[in-house]
């Protein structure tokens, strides 16, 4: 049975997955190593740190400044959300469905605190989600359950009651070892990646989630 509703940000609430892979390619580009589209669809729901070791390590980038790549990246993407950043389809739509239910609505994202609150405060979508829950403060990103579990544990409901919202392979992984249930919304030209499968339902958007629902 479902007693708590948890989405992810990036991709899902928000067309922000071009953001960073922007703010990735150009920061790494000053750093004078190619990035592709591609090659991030690897990295894709990880935390921002992540991303920057695994980068680093896949170029044996030496002498590195972690910190300051990441600072660039986050500064950059914080400054096309607050330009850009467009609420995606069906959003407000689907928050208000689970509300209407009275269930309780958490939010779970891979970004740190600061921009899910930039990205939150954007959209006017805060008052919705009785938690927000940053992977900043665990140990393991995403594909790591941790900020799934934090999330349940906040709203005080055991994660097998739970069901996810995801847009990245990386996020589902992470909502199954949380052993959630997960519903995934991939970008289009993700959708028919085979991966997806291990989702309980895949939707090529929350409308299509929503008109499957209200049937």
């Amino acid at each position: 049975m479902i007693k708590a509703v948890i989405f992810d940000m990036d991709g899902l609430l928000i067309d922000s997955e071009p953001f960073w892979r922007i703010a990735e390619i150009g920061v790494f580009q000053n750093l004078g190593y190619e990035l592709t589209d591609e090659m991030l669809q690897a990295t894709m729901g990880m935390r921002n740190d992540e991303v920057v070791k695994h980068w680093v390590n896949h170029f044996e980038i030496e002498q590195a400044n972690y910190t300051q790549v990441e600072i660039e990246i986050l500064a950059k993407v914080q400054e096309l959300v607050e330009d850009k950043g467009a609420i995606l389809p069906g959003v407000i739509e689907t928050l208000d469905f689970f509300k209407d239910q009275q269930l309780p609505i958490g939010l779970a994202s891979s970004s740190p605190l600061g921009m899910i609150q930039s990205v939150v405060d954007t959209l006017g979508i805060e008052k919705y989600f009785k938690v927000m829950c940053s992977a900043e403060f665990e140990e393991f990103g995403k594909p790591h359950p941790a900020v799934f579990i934090a999330a349940a544990t906040y709203l005080r409901v055991e994660p097998k009651d739970c069901l996810v919202f995801e847009d990245s392979i990386n996020g589902l992984i992470a909502a199954k070892a949380a052993k959630m249930k997960c519903i995934t919304i991939p970008a289009p030209e993700n959708y028919a990646n085979p991966k997806y499968l291990l989702a309980d339902a895949n939707f090529k958007s929350l409308n299509d989630f929503l008109r499957k629902e209200k049937k």
